[in-house]
């Protein structure tokens, strides 16, 4: 490929690498047997030797009920590792009201998923929720410097680990702040990749990494297929379009909330009054993407409303 179609297609996509956070990217990356190596290399650092993976198998992403018209979970990467403990990984590029809550459900797919038919013990395998998420928990959940989560059951008396074979991980991608000169373990340069890659123009020098090497090489958008480039394209459009919408509704949203909220002249007022603009504002975000044509099973998983209220928009 020339340098002037390099160029051209830097012009069109705004960088050399793909950006992460769309759906062809993160799958690009992470979603095929292809590119595994890259996934056990993240999950291993995420869990920083705890949780050992020498190999993947990836399984069906689409999980359907037990019977005709049960809820079903479109997972963006599902996978078992050689001992059978199940992976769920998610890019999450939005927030949603009842984030937390589609979590814990999808993670109840991988764990019905291990029942047996006939005589059985219910012992089951380890069931991991790894989440990464283009947004921060809302009300100041967590302090600013820390954007990693391990959640599990706990006995709340003693503090103990009630129960340890369903563990859900988030990352708060917006609070990582580290740069090159200070990335030391693996974990750091992972989550370095994820949130600087569209916007780098070369391999940085700290990411010497074999591992690295086919990562970038994935990345490289000039070596893509037309069709791959296409698809790309599309991808991105998608995630901008996303981002402006959510931003604007957002903005607005807020803004007619606390509006409501100082009417009232009580602090309780004002709460009620910026979940109501929230509210308003994901309709009207689930209404403009609607009517740009976007999928509404994209519309469902991005904000969090389900399909049904969708359709009544």
């Amino acid at each position: 490929m020339t340098d002037s179609s390099i160029h051209d297609i830097e012009e069109m996509t705004g960088g050399r690498y793909i950006n992460p956070y769309t759906d062809f990217g993160f799958k690009k990356l992470f979603g095929t047997p292809l590119n595994k190596e890259l996934l056990i290399s993240f999950l291993n650092s995420l869990f920083e030797g705890k949780e050992v993976i020498h190999d993947l198998t990836y399984l069906n992403g689409e999980n359907l009920g037990n019977s005709f018209g049960d809820r079903r979970a479109i997972f963006d990467v599902y996978c078992e590792n050689e001992q059978g403990e199940t992976f769920i990984v998610e890019m999450q590029k939005a927030e949603q009201q009842f984030f937390k809550d589609r979590s814990v459900f999808y993670s109840t797919f991988a764990i019905q998923n291990q029942g047996k038919k006939g005589v059985w013990d219910f012992k089951l395998k380890g069931v991991y929720t790894v989440a990464i998420l283009d947004f921060v928990f809302p009300e100041g959940e967590y302090p600013d410097d820390s954007l990693r989560h391990e959640v599990k059951l706990m006995d709340i008396d003693d503090k103990h680990v009630f129960y340890d074979k369903l563990t859900f991980l988030y990352l708060e991608m917006p609070k990582f702040t580290k740069s090159e000169a200070e990335l030391e373990t693996m974990y750091d340069k992972w989550l370095f990749v994820l949130h600087n890659l569209s916007r780098l123009m070369k391999r940085p020098a700290a990411l010497q990494e074999r591992v690295f090497t086919r990562l970038f090489e994935q990345a490289e958008i000039a070596r893509y297929t037309p069709k791959e480039l296409l698809d790309y394209e599309d991808s991105l459009k998608v995630y901008r379009d996303l981002k402006n919408v959510i931003d604007t509704a957002e903005m607005k949203g807020q803004r007619k909330g606390i509006e409501i909220g100082q009417k009232q002249g009580i602090e309780i007022g004002q709460k009620q009054g910026i979940e109501i603009g929230e509210l308003k504002a994901t309709k009207r975000i689930a209404s403009t993407m609607k009517a740009q044509g976007f999928p509404l099973e994209s519309i469902s998983k991005a904000l969090g409303l389900s399909i049904e209220d969708i359709e009544k928009l």
